[in-house]
């Protein structure tokens, strides 16, 4: 039995969809349904009743959930005990990230370096209310989150930058001739976006701007991943979605174009995520992502 299958079981067990627990656990649906059966096999039950329709925990699957629970939060303690060892030894920082985040992060674990050079950096990733909730509990230091979203009890958002979206097609489409695109020039062409649930602010930005453009946007194929979209869109596929400006500027590719999106553009504000007290730790951090924002607006 190891680890990961009991946080693919959880995870499972808490959505009651593999689907959505691959995309919770930021891995694809098929490693989570090979783990979970490789668990139910070793220990000799079926932990959830599968039908097409919908996954539910059997009886024996109800009553393993509490134990796993406790074998993972045994595990997180462990890694806490390690942690408060070595901050005893050096300054660690563990900081939630998010995708497309490109040169700027780096530019902050630069600059940070300089102000801090005993600073040990640990870059961790989950979905955005995930990173939200492990900042609250303690178990990280910081996350960048963007949009706007309800924080825990505990979590103060500092504000460090906008982030610019740009518009990905495929590079022979006629919309993609122009330096600059207006969405409704999008309008017929299916939008291949993540769902809201795993990204609300994000979607929430692209729907409006399509209504302001005078269209709802057709729908695309169902989400796996950005890489995989960008792969569909670079072999032709018909339609388009959006990518942070930062990680657009290293995605370099013949075959995909990226457009800004007319006068007003798009973005999302970024925050970081801390806690609400004792935050002076925190400080070479926040004036890192402040020196990177400055250098963003120079000319």
């Amino acid at each position: 039995m190891e680890l990961r299958q009991l946080r693919y079981f959880v995870a499972v067990a808490e959505e009651l969809h593999f689907g959505r627990a691959a995309e919770r656990m930021m891995i694809v649906q098929s490693a989570v349904s090979q783990q979970v059966s490789r668990l139910e096999r070793e220990l000799g039950v079926a932990l959830f009743d599968r039908t097409p329709r919908r996954v539910r925990l059997t009886e024996a699957g109800a009553a393993f959930l509490p134990a796993a629970r406790e074998v993972l939060a045994a595990e997180r303690r462990a890694l806490a005990a390690v942690d408060r060892f070595v901050a005893a030894r050096g300054t660690v920082l563990r900081i939630g990230t998010s995708r497309g985040m490109g040169e700027r992060l780096e530019k902050v674990l630069e600059a940070l370096a300089r102000q801090e050079p005993g600073t040990r950096v640990e870059l961790v990733s989950a979905m955005p209310a995930e990173r939200l909730r492990r900042v609250a509990a303690g178990e990280w230091d910081a996350a960048f989150v963007r949009g706007v979203l309800e924080a825990p009890e505990g979590v103060r958002q500092v504000p460090v930058w906008q982030d610019e979206l740009v518009v990905a097609l495929p590079a022979g489409h006629p919309a993609a001739r122009a330096d600059t695109l207006e969405l409704s020039a999008l309008a017929d062409l299916p939008l291949c976006l993540t769902g809201r649930r795993n990204n609300p602010p994000l979607v929430d930005l692209v729907e409006r701007a399509c209504a302001d453009a005078g269209f709802t946007p057709v729908p695309g194929p169902a989400h796996s991943s950005l890489q995989d979209t960008l792969a569909a869109l670079a072999a032709g596929a018909h339609g388009w979605t959006v990518v942070y400006a930062a990680a657009a500027r290293q995605l370099r590719t013949g075959r995909i174009a990226f457009r800004p999106v007319g006068a007003a553009g798009l973005s999302l504000p970024t925050v970081m995520a801390v806690p609400a007290s004792g935050t002076e730790r925190l400080r070479p951090l926040l004036d890192a992502c402040a020196e990177v924002a400055r250098n963003d607006l120079d000319p």
